[in-house]
């Protein structure tokens, strides 16, 4: 059996690199760039660099910035074969897989889940843009307002709340509005 076959796996699974420093976007910019010039997609499916944002404070002014979540790391969703080890092994920047010697290990079902790398979820919402809608969490719990808009794949609703005699927007997870 050659190490070809006995990587190849049905399905694609996560595996995580290592880079320098600073080269994660770097990484996944040409892992993609890769895919696409040596029509790979059927075997690297998708390049993450996970990141969060936060609320930074500087000179008295927020700023929202991205932060890495995992610093040094790219992860990649691919079928492991012989060539696709090689190419990313190659890829300028790239350290090595995440795994004892040379053999990359993917991460499992339950690490993807916990990282929230895949969002298999599909939200069904009972409301709409205009309808009427109580809060059901949080400071305004019990509020009722409208809902102006919706954005899923951000999990976000914004609902105008009447407060103090004008229409205040209040921008809510999707779960912390219900429809009255």
């Amino acid at each position: 059996m050659s190490e070809d076959t006995r990587w190849m796996s049905e399905a694609a699974k996560w595996y995580v690199i290592h880079t320098y420093s600073g080269y994660e976007n770097k990484v996944a910019d040409t892992i993609e760039k890769a895919v696409e010039n040596r029509k790979l997609s059927n075997l690297i499916h998708a390049v993450k660099v996970p990141v969060e944002k936060v609320i930074e404070i500087v000179d008295n002014q927020e700023k929202e910035v991205e932060r890495k979540l995992f610093p040094g790391y790219v992860l990649v969703k691919m079928i492991m074969t012989d060539d696709t080890w090689y190419i990313i092994r190659n890829i300028r920047g790239v350290t090595g897989f995440v795994g004892p010697g040379s053999k990359p290990v993917p991460l499992s079902d339950s690490e993807v889940e916990s990282l929230g790398i895949e969002k298999t979820a599909v939200i069904s919402l009972n409301y709409k843009v205009g309808d009427n809608v109580m809060i059901t969490d949080g400071p305004l719990e019990n509020f009722i307002g409208v809902v102006d808009l919706i954005e899923t794949d951000k999990n976000l609703v914004r609902v105008l709340v009447s407060m103090f005699g004008r229409e205040t927007p209040v921008e809510l997870e999707l779960r912390q509005v219900a429809p009255v």
